[in-house]
């Protein structure tokens, strides 16, 4: 077995405290990703996702962060999906963007419902066709025998859509989690961490509060 025990960076740049913070957690949020997008860090809007099943055996996996505001934090997926599946049975989700390259993390977790069909055609209009056609060729989660089945399905599909109108499907679209909590984590020297806590009340006002690291 590897010895692990030295894998360690010290942290330390920057401090987080509650007053430093914005009162909304969203608005705190677009501070962050602004910064990491400056950075350029690689896909920033990438995010694991957490689901859990009728097992109550949490699933993990990342997607991306379409679209954000004070309602909450968009991506897009296949209905029929193993997350879609999970979210239609449990209705909640956990969601970590892990930005190690800048000492930072946001958690957030909350209920989750899709979004408005106008709003998934919308973003499935500005994709790329390929990534229209790709919507079609994956029965995402499904057991599939070989890679060159995928492969013949999307050939069909470019035949199928060759005029460049490919309409959105009606097993896929977006999902938004809507936050109850938001985290945001800071490194710190002798990892005394920053981790500055939100937390939506009754009226839809945030409280603030430090947890230690």
């Amino acid at each position: 077995m590897p010895d692990l025990s030295d894998f360690r960076e010290e942290y330390g740049h920057d401090i987080l405290t509650k007053e430093s913070v914005h009162p909304n957690p969203v608005e705190q949020f677009r501070i962050w990703f602004d910064y990491a997008v400056s950075q350029k860090i690689t896909e920033p809007n990438a995010m694991s996702l957490a689901t859990v099943d009728e097992h109550a055996q949490p699933w993990l996996r990342t997607v991306l962060l379409k679209a954000y505001d004070d309602r909450g934090f968009v991506f897009y997926t296949n209905y029929d999906s193993r997350k879609g599946k999970q979210l239609a049975n449990n209705p909640k989700a956990s969601v970590l963007f892990p930005w190690i390259q800048l000492e930072r993390q946001v958690i957030i977790n909350g209920e989750v419902e899709r979004v408005s069909n106008s709003e998934s055609l919308k973003y499935f209009s500005s994709r790329p066709f390929g990534s229209r056609l790709g919507a079609w060729v994956s029965q995402q989660s499904s057991v599939v025998s070989s890679r060159s089945l995928l492969l013949a399905k999307l050939e069909e599909m470019k035949r199928k859509f060759k005029n460049g109108e490919v309409p959105l499907p009606s097993f896929w679209g977006g999902y938004r989690v809507k936050p109850k909590t938001i985290e945001f984590w800071l490194g710190g020297k002798n990892r005394i961490h920053d981790r500055i806590f939100y937390s939506r009340r009754e009226d839809g006002t945030w409280s603030i509060e430090r947890l230690a690291p």
